[in-house]
């Protein structure tokens, strides 16, 4: 049986996720933060319980000026709601439709939160309106609150729930390994329900978010189960098209003639195209230009689009080797000590709904690496 929370929350703004400049899966740590300072509010009173007890009263006293100071520093949820709704339509109609709300209860609820912040958030102009420059910084903010909630308490919910599994994946593994496999657990087991968070970057205040998830590294997280879902290898990859030409690739020296496609961030644990040169024999060729990405999945795009080379991951390039979006132009593959793993909490481990899903991703994904060729080009 569903939650009253989840039969209620029909009139709440999911539909902005996919026009949001947010990501719609994306949690910060702070939300136990936030959590905090709205549940001083609990009780519906907005006055501390009195006591007889002299201590008591003393700590009330003590503690009392900084819950009032949170709760008078805080909008009503509904009116963020109602401000954000508007924002996204930039018509009250609109979202009073999308909020099961009246038209007046709309704007009587904004003009209430212009009034808590001290500013105008929208510009009315005959029967058009647009956001302010306030109105426009805020409604960042704003989104990140509700997102967090709305996250936080479905994971509050369906925690303890065996019909429902969280995953928290990397994006690229996410998009190029995970969900083309995923029909296959759905049809496996169809009464559990599946969260994809696709969140970055991973970090160790966020395991406990998921009841799996799927990380890159050594391996070596502390309290937690892992299991390795590859050996890898990392290789340069580029399309087809760099195969012809004026200056084709044929062997690694001819990697001067052509862009190379490098991914730089604090979560790409390291650069290995140095080690693949030197591995090739030629650590100090140059190339004639070079490309830097902070994610994965735009630097292997651009290689599917003939911009250059890009130094791919056995795991992710997999698909596009074997429909020949990408080809291995040569025969030097480098082992890595990283690699992609299952990770969850140790208590997780043994229950049926993680159990499952790691023997299944274990099985899947061996299957579908066995398929796949060792090269395009050979």
């Amino acid at each position: 049986m569903k939650s009253k929370f989840r039969r209620e929350r029909r009139g709440t703004p999911d539909a902005w996720f996919e026009n949001s400049p947010v990501d719609p899966i994306q949690i910060a740590v702070n939300t136990a933060s936030f959590a905090a300072a709205m549940s001083s509010r609990s009780d519906g009173s907005g006055v501390a319980a009195q006591s007889t007890n002299s201590n008591r009263g003393i700590r009330n006293a003590n503690t009392q000026p900084d819950r009032d100071s949170m709760r008078k520093n805080l909008p009503s949820l509904s009116a963020l709601y109602a401000f954000e709704a508007t924002a996204r339509h930039l018509s009250f109609s609109r979202a009073a439709i999308e909020l099961n709300l009246t038209q007046g209860a709309i704007s009587q609820r904004i003009r209430a939160l212009e009034e808590f912040l001290g500013d105008k958030l929208f510009i009315r102009e005959n029967n058009t309106i647009r956001l302010t420059e306030t109105g426009h910084e805020y409604l960042r903010s704003a989104r990140n609150v509700i997102t967090e909630i709305m996250v936080a308490t479905d994971r509050a919910i369906g925690r303890h729930r065996g019909d429902e599994l969280t995953i928290g994946c990397l994006g690229t593994f996410a998009i190029k390994c995970l969900i083309p496999l995923l029909p296959s657990y759905r049809k496996s087991n169809p009464d559990v329900a599946v969260r994809l968070r696709t969140l970055v970057p991973f970090g160790n205040a966020l395991h406990e978010d998921f009841d799996v998830s799927i990380r890159y590294g050594l391996g070596d997280w502390p309290g937690m189960a892992t299991w390795k879902i590859n050996e890898e290898e990392v290789f340069p990859v580029c399309s087809p098209r760099l195969l012809r030409g004026a200056h084709p690739l044929r062997v690694p020296g001819d990697l001067r003639y052509h862009t190379r496609i490098h991914t730089s961030s604090p979560l790409i644990l390291r650069d290995d195209w140095p080690l693949w040169l030197e591995e090739a024999g030629i650590p100090q060729i140059s190339a004639t230009n070079e490309i830097s990405c902070d994610l994965l999945y735009p630097s292997f795009q651009m290689a599917i689009e003939g911009m250059g080379v890009v130094m791919g991951r056995s795991a992710v390039v997999k698909s596009d080797i074997a429909t020949g979006r990408l080809v291995e132009p040569f025969a030097i593959r480098l082992p890595s000590p990283l690699a992609y793993h299952i990770v969850t909490e140790e208590h997780r481990a043994k229950l049926p709904k993680v159990k499952s899903f790691v023997d299944w991703l274990l099985r899947e994904f061996k299957q579908t690496m066995s398929e796949v060729p060792r090269s395009r080009n050979r």
